[in-house]
């Protein structure tokens, strides 16, 4: 039991360390080769953010552990925007002026509303997961087509920033770039193998060790990453990077993970994961798209309630595990 948690807390780490070098390195490489600064902010960075869970989804269901990559994709969902985002704007509040994350609010909302009716039967078929995989392919080419023709939006310009703040020659970006995507693959195996050893040890399912234990650990980089952004006044940044990471959980995390092997869905996954997800998702939505005469805002008092929602929610899965 020692080594399992061990094996947890060294996984985390390094995974924590090595999806920051990989973004790092990557955002570099698209920049060198001319990528846009919006788009490096919209799919290279959100792609980033999102490796460790795809990577450990991944990993926990080719290792028949489906409920693992659910858990890691809908509880990072959960965790980035109660915990990261209530914890970025209690800081310093939140607003919106990217018109492009205004676009991708609603969009967000629709595809949360299209996880739960795919889980609504108790399963996710590989159908269900090649059709969230095309929806990510169509995805990925609409914002390759906004960011090369929004080029002066406003993430755009916080994006160009940090590139100017981290710049580094090419061959230090394929550098860090390959000890990163390495290091990724290791730390996520050690991750999965003391997670699965815990909840065989504790009899508790695979999915509450991937809702809270391993959601929390592969959020850990957006929250970072948020705060720092949005302490240096770059508020798009720090929305885009929770916006980025859980359009790829929903549909590139469970979408690879169900691909590999398709999954039984529990009745609580509905009623209590995807509702909290899907209230937290429109509450997002209200905050954040704004009108014509005014940007999104999200101020303290709507950082604090989400906050006390993800306390209230994280307090009642551990109640549910020690009182069985």
């Amino acid at each position: 039991m020692t080594l399992a948690f061990t094996a947890i807390v060294i996984g985390l780490a390094i995974l924590v360390w090595s999806a920051d070098r990989f973004v790092e390195g990557s955002a570099c490489v698209a920049r060198h080769f001319g990528m846009p600064p919006l788009l490096i902010g919209m799919v290279v960075v959100g792609f980033g953010t999102s490796a460790p869970e795809m990577v450990v989804s991944a990993l926990a269901a080719s290792q028949g552990n489906p409920g693992i990559a659910l858990g890691n994709a809908y509880g990072s969902n959960i965790t980035n925007i109660a915990l990261v985002l209530g914890l970025t704007a209690l800081i310093k509040p939140i607003t919106v002026h990217s018109q492009v994350l205004r676009k991708e609010l609603p969009l967000l909302a629709v595809i949360t509303a299209l996880a739960a009716w795919q889980v609504w039967d108790g399963s996710i078929t590989r159908t269900d997961a090649w059709v969230l995989l095309g929806v990510f392919v169509a995805l990925m080419a609409w914002t390759i087509w906004r960011g090369m023709r929004d080029k002066a939006d406003t993430l755009g310009q916080e994006v160009a920033h940090e590139l100017e703040l981290h710049s580094m020659p090419l061959n230090r970006a394929f550098m860090w770039l390959g000890i990163g995507l390495t290091l990724l693959i290791i730390s996520s195996r050690v991750l999965v193998w003391g997670a699965v050893e815990v909840a065989h040890a504790f009899g508790v399912s695979d999915v509450i060790i991937g809702l809270t234990v391993i959601a929390v650990g592969t959020s850990l980089p957006e929250l970072a990453s948020s705060i720092i952004a949005t302490r240096r006044g770059e508020h798009d940044i720090a929305l885009g990077n929770i916006l980025g990471s859980n359009l790829f959980n929903t549909l590139a995390v469970v979408g690879i993970a169900g691909a590999i092997s398709p999954m039984t869905v529990g009745p609580d996954v509905l009623n209590r994961d995807i509702l909290v997800m899907g209230g937290l998702t429109f509450s997002l939505f209200i905050f954040g798209i704004g009108h014509s005469d005014r940007p999104g805002r999200i101020n303290r008092f709507e950082a604090a309630g989400l906050l006390a929602c993800y306390i209230a929610y994280t307090g009642y899965l551990i109640t549910t595990v020690f009182m069985k």
